[in-house]
């Protein structure tokens, strides 16, 4: 097995780098956030038109990753919520988080084969800060990014490879919303900076990039499609996208076009692959270049803080893409983001 990273790659402890406003210039032009960008847009392209259930190669580290998250959901079951007298933020959440933290290690060790633990203690990190703030017990992007990022040093350093993309979304990355979601739920959890109506959801982003990327050219659901009660009951096991919008209903009332306006717009769109180019522009905008996200992002040896010497150069080697380089990432608002990609 080919590793991205040699094996005497020196692994040091991720910490914070993004200390000002003025460090976004550099994370900008980062190799982390080529790595990064360039993870997320390979593996929107090999889930393209894909569903939750296609057969797909499971490799053992891809099947260790769900047994971790089961695991974690079992810890779930273990620590109820507590009776508390303010209605949000359960303190039984940081009993959970602590179990996490303290286990994150050895959780690694079982997911991983051996020739690969000499990375666990720079890639814990990414899995432990993945589940949300256990002071503020909120979840948003930023942790949604974090275990991203573990996904992306699995590939880095050669645990999962190139023919692992499709499983990393339909069986890992599935398998942990689940997961989320069930933290969100008996938790109680605040939305971390939430945007509220203005943004996709209040918790998550990026099931919407691949969700939207996994419905392209699909033969029955149209965008305007996800506002089908039956759509959604009878594809959301199916299609994360549609899981997002089932969860969304789940958990708030009244007028779709009220609660999620965001969403109610882009269902206007003609179509999957403009809403899907829309998002990625929209993440960019909307989470990678804003400060409050970014400042809590954690830089190790595998997403290094460091400018990309050449940006059109710089990919994952397992997941062979190449990121576009960042003067085109601008992009005035969300929704304008979303607008200007359907009417091309």
């Amino acid at each position: 097995m080919d590793s991205v990273v040699s094996e005497d790659h020196e692994y040091i402890m991720p910490r914070r780098a993004v200390t000002s406003v003025e460090d976004m210039q550099i994370w900008e032009k980062s190799e982390a956030y080529f790595e990064y960008l360039g993870f997320i847009m390979a593996i929107n392209e090999a889930v393209k038109g894909k569903s939750l259930s296609v057969e797909c190669p499971e490799s053992d580290v891809t099947k260790g990753m769900v047994n971790l998250l089961d695991k974690l959901d079992v810890w779930i079951e273990e620590t109820p919520p507590i009776e508390q007298p303010q209605r949000f933020g359960n303190q039984a959440f940081r009993t959970w988080y602590k179990k996490v933290k303290e286990g994150a290690v050895q959780l690694l060790q079982e997911a991983l084969p051996e020739q690969f633990h000499r990375a666990i203690p720079e890639i814990t990190v990414y899995l432990s800060e993945g589940f949300g703030n256990s002071t503020r017990i909120d979840y948003g992007t930023g942790h949604e990014m974090s275990f991203i990022m573990l996904l992306c040093c699995l590939f880095k350093i050669g645990s999962l490879l190139e023919e692992d993309r499709v499983a990393a979304v339909t069986r890992i990355f599935n398998r942990y919303l689940l997961l989320v979601r069930k933290l969100q739920l008996t938790y109680r959890m605040e939305p971390a900076g939430s945007h509220g109506v203005w943004s996709l959801d209040d918790y998550q982003f990026i099931p919407f990039i691949w969700g939207s990327s996994q419905l392209v050219a699909h033969p029955r659901i149209e965008p305007r499609s996800f506002l089908q009660a039956d759509v959604v009951e009878s594809y959301a096991k199916d299609y994360m996208f549609i899981s997002c919008i089932e969860f969304i209903n789940k958990v708030k009332t009244g007028l779709f076009a009220e609660h999620s306006n965001q969403l109610w717009n882009i269902s206007a769109v003609p179509s999957w692959s403009k809403i899907n180019g829309g998002l990625i522009k929209m993440y960019k905008a909307e989470v990678l270049a804003k400060f409050p996200v970014i400042q809590h992002v954690l830089f190790g040896s595998l997403l290094p803080f460091k400018i990309a010497r050449n940006p059109h150069n710089i990919r994952n080697v397992q997941l062979s893409l190449t990121p576009q380089p960042p003067s085109s990432f601008a992009v005035p608002s969300a929704t304008q983001a979303i607008k200007n990609t359907a009417a091309k």
